[in-house]
């Protein structure tokens, strides 16, 4: 029911917010694609900035934790505390698929508040801009200048439509298709809790 409806309109707390965003850091899908992508990354190149091996792999894994925390907290928790937004995406599975992929892209900037009006989406706008001068501090052989900094945030923003899709689309996909895969599950179970109201 959680993705046929979306999360209803309930103000959550800053004390369910922050639960929220703890739920979404100790995730196990979480933990499954942190340490996927890290071996991934140090298994294309070596000669990356956090090195070679398990040791590399491991830096990666923490640099990956930590930004994700630091999204975590200023995205699903504090930014939406102090403007009273709403840290969930809100499905639309009744709407036509061109209005939910528009509705998918613009919720990037523009989402709902804790009293179910419209707002911008101060959590992406402010957070993501937050989130890259913290990694500045502890990512090794980042450029940190203006326009690398600048360019981040915009692919950031650019790329942040696809978790809505993810979201928006996958139970769809999933209930079509009959696909009954443990993994696919898992997804759906991910999502369902990252963007339900399950406290």
């Amino acid at each position: 029911m959680r993705f046929e409806n979306g999360p209803q309109v309930k103000p959550l707390t800053p004390k369910e917010k922050a639960w929220l965003a703890t739920k979404n850091v100790i995730d196990p899908f979480n933990a499954i694609t942190i340490l996927g992508e890290a071996g991934i990354s140090v298994a294309a190149d070596s000669h990356s900035a956090v090195g070679p091996g398990f040791p590399g792999w491991g830096r990666a894994v923490g640099i990956s934790y930590t930004e994700d925390i630091t999204g975590e907290f200023f995205g699903t928790f504090l930014i939406p505390s102090i403007v009273h937004q709403d840290p969930h995406y809100h499905r639309m599975p009744q709407a036509s698929i061109k209005r939910r992929i528009f509705h998918a892209a613009y919720q990037v900037l523009w989402t709902q508040g804790d009293n179910g009006k419209g707002m911008p989406n101060y959590a992406n706008i402010i957070g993501f801009g937050i989130d890259d001068e913290i990694a500045n501090l502890y990512v090794p052989g980042r450029r940190t200048n203006v326009p690398a900094s600048a360019q981040r945030y915009g692919i950031g923003l650019a790329t942040a439509p696809i978790d809505n899709y993810i979201t928006e689309f996958l139970p769809d996909v999933a209930k079509h298709v009959h696909v009954q895969i443990v993994v696919v599950q898992r997804i759906i179970n991910q999502v369902a809790n990252k963007d339900g109201n399950g406290f």
